[in-house]
């Protein structure tokens, strides 16, 4: 019977198996797909040869094949609140690198500031993933707790019993920009306020308050405001009625957007009042004045939060995960040209 070119050249496009990469690089199966989805825990050149073999078929390690067997898909959520804030960059950075590392894909929600947003996306990508990152999340409590009993799920910049978390120590940013403050003849402080579901807000307001009236600082606070430049603008007024002479913002965007107005208005920074934010955001050093700020491990906290979810889906609820959460997570104070003496007419 005559050769069937067709059938040859269909036969020839078959995608390569995990059995065909095993055979050109002369190992068992089980050795390729912990060299392929398990990355460094077998021997070094046995895992490159593995790789090249890989490569030369043009083989590509199917997760939703390999979850059939193993019920994983080697794939994690990052839910966030705000994809266009620039606080987001370094989380899903340093998430993404960690992810990667592992042989993980990343899977990224945006919620856009809403809780409901927020739940009903956790609902949708939970059955798909292996496990959750919260990164700026507006859930409840009670709504995280329920989603970490159903899967493995660290969260950042937020604390909640019974639920692993990343948090930065803010302490040391807080008390460092207190000591300026007082240094520069500051007395009378405003907090602009972040959302009012945010619980980094409401730590970072607590902390500033307690370390203030240590230092015999007078402190309020303004009423709960969005995270956004906007945000910051809209509370020009109320800076200005409480008769601060330094403001410090919930985070960067807040202290940009009322640097901004008071611009706009004709009001000198750090002449008038001197601001102060939170993050160190990319771009938070292009505003005029550069902007003096609290900073933030961003990029750490990303991947601090992959690599304790990844703990978690490992050894499972009774890991040490929480050991990796206050790793290299110090805050600490970017001094810039947003900060300045207190004018003498301004103590009057």
């Amino acid at each position: 019977m005559a050769n069937n070119p067709a059938s040859a050249r269909k036969k020839s496009r078959s995608a390569p198996t995990i059995y065909d990469v095993a055979k050109l690089a002369g190992v068992n199966p089980s050795t390729v797909s912990r060299a392929l989805s398990q990355p460094g825990r077998i021997n070094v050149k046995t895992e490159a040869k593995i790789h090249a073999a890989a490569k030369e078929l043009n083989y590509r390690l199917n997760p939703m094949a390999r979850a059939l067997p193993t019920g994983r898909t080697n794939t994690l959520g990052l839910l966030i609140a705000d994809i266009t804030n620039p606080v987001i960059f370094g989380i899903v950075r340093g998430a993404e690198k960690a992810a990667a590392e592992r042989g993980y894909t990343l899977v990224i929600s945006e919620s856009q500031e809403s809780g409901e947003r927020e739940a009903a996306s956790a609902q949708r990508i939970q059955p798909a993933v292996d496990g959750l990152v919260l990164g700026t999340s507006r859930l409840t409590d009670e709504a995280i707790k329920a989603l970490a009993e159903e899967k493995p799920l660290v969260v950042i910049n937020r604390q909640i019993d019974g639920v692993s978390s990343v948090t930065p120590n803010i302490e040391p940013g807080i008390d460092q920009a207190l000591a300026h403050l007082e240094l520069l003849g500051h007395t009378d402080l405003v907090f602009l306020s972040g959302p009012s579901g945010s619980w980094m807000s409401r730590h970072r307001w607590s902390t500033l308050k307690a370390g203030a009236e240590a230092r015999g600082m007078t402190i309020t606070s303004t009423a709960p405001q969005e995270p956004t430049i906007d945000g910051g603008r809209s509370l020009l007024s109320r800076v200005i009625a409480s008769g601060a002479t330094a403001v410090v913002a919930y985070n960067d965007l807040m202290a940009i957007g009322l640097m901004r107005t008071a611009a706009e208005q004709g009001i000198s920074v750090p002449g008038t009042f001197s601001i102060l934010g939170f993050d160190d955001i990319f771009g938070s050093d292009f505003t005029s004045p550069p902007l003096t700020t609290v900073r933030s491990p961003l990029l750490e906290a990303g991947r601090l939060a992959v690599r304790q979810t990844l703990q978690l889906i490992e050894d499972g609820p009774d890991s040490d995960a929480a050991s990796f959460a206050t790793q290299g997570l110090e805050t600490e104070l970017i001094i810039r040209g947003s900060s300045g003496a207190v004018r003498e007419s301004s103590r009057a």
